[in-house]
């Protein structure tokens, strides 16, 4: 019975080394691997951040841009509006020089109105 537990002992010894041996030769092998893979998701960490920050800004300066291009439209819509003012002014000075007529001479009668409208 002995001459069988020496050999269960010596077997459980020969496969613990082949364990120890197999998990040395495992982590000589694959950890150079290993850090390799980590540095590169290091790397590329750093880059996903660089491009949120970027793409952040670049979010800023487009609402920027929207926020510019309302204001231009608003001031030129306003700008529209007064001299469609003015337009309505001066279409109304023309009619006015239209309907009053005057007897003779039809160039004197329009010098005549035109000194009269710019009160010479």
């Amino acid at each position: 019975m002995t001459s069988w537990a020496l050999r269960g002992l010596g077997a459980g010894l020969l496969i613990l080394m082949g364990i120890l041996l197999g998990a040395w030769a495992t982590s000589w092998h694959f950890r150079p691997l290993l850090d390799a893979e980590q540095d590169q998701v290091a790397s590329c960490r750093a880059a996903r951040d660089n491009l949120a920050g970027l793409a952040q800004e670049q979010g800023k300066a487009l609402g920027d841009l929207v926020l510019a291009a309302q204001a231009r439209q608003a001031a030129a819509e306003h700008a529209v509006s007064e001299a469609k003012a003015s337009a309505d002014l001066d279409y109304a000075a023309a009619n006015r020089l239209q309907q009053e007529r005057t007897g003779g001479d039809q160039c004197a009668a329009v010098t005549s109105i035109i000194d009269k409208e710019i009160e010479l």
